[in-house]
């Protein structure tokens, strides 16, 4: 009697197969749930998408004042020039500042949409003998406290009327 037992075990099964429904259902689910997340995951939770749109200002924008805006051009090797655009940036607000991401608005004479750039705003190091600058992370700006900065942009088209910028403060990394 054990040797029947034994060897029902390792038979092959007597009746037809049939088709694993169960298993199926189960495998939809979790295909169904995971597309879920990953659309969820895939939505803007505040975070900027299009630089080509106007963007909110970030909600610790109002505590974050710019002052001092400067412009000055420099060509680079492949034809180009870049833009820097230097200032200060003080924070009048509570939590110790750790990134910044600025909406640069470049203004035409012509009755067409300002060209927008978005750049993480990088703090000025040192400026001697040439300027060094590091991201808002390797120099957080504690409250009250306050920091030159310098923004660098390619490619502002020919439109630009050459007037400062309107920078928008959309992102904020705070602590």
């Amino acid at each position: 009697m054990a040797d029947s037992n034994q060897n029902d075990l390792f038979s092959e099964p007597k009746g037809p197969r049939g088709f694993p429904v169960a298993a199926m259902a189960i495998a939809a689910v979790a295909v169904v749930i995971l597309v879920a997340v990953l659309v969820l995951m895939g939505r803007s939770h505040g975070t900027v998408t299009d630089p080509d749109k106007l963007q909110p200002l970030a909600a610790y924008a109002p505590n974050l004042v710019i002052t001092g805006i400067e412009m000055s051009e420099a060509a680079i090797p492949s034809g180009g020039k870049q833009t820097y655009i230097d200032g200060h940036i003080a924070n009048h607000g509570a939590s110790t500042v750790n990134a910044i991401t600025v909406q640069a608005l470049f203004p035409n004479d012509q009755q067409t949409p300002s060209q927008m750039e978005m750049v993480s705003l990088n703090i000025v190091r040192s400026r001697e003998p040439f300027v060094d600058m590091v991201p808002v992370s390797a120099a957080p700006i504690a409250p009250g406290g306050e920091a030159d900065f310098r923004l660098i942009f390619e490619g502002i088209n020919s439109s630009w009327n050459l007037k400062p910028p309107e920078i928008h403060v959309v992102q904020v990394g705070t602590k």
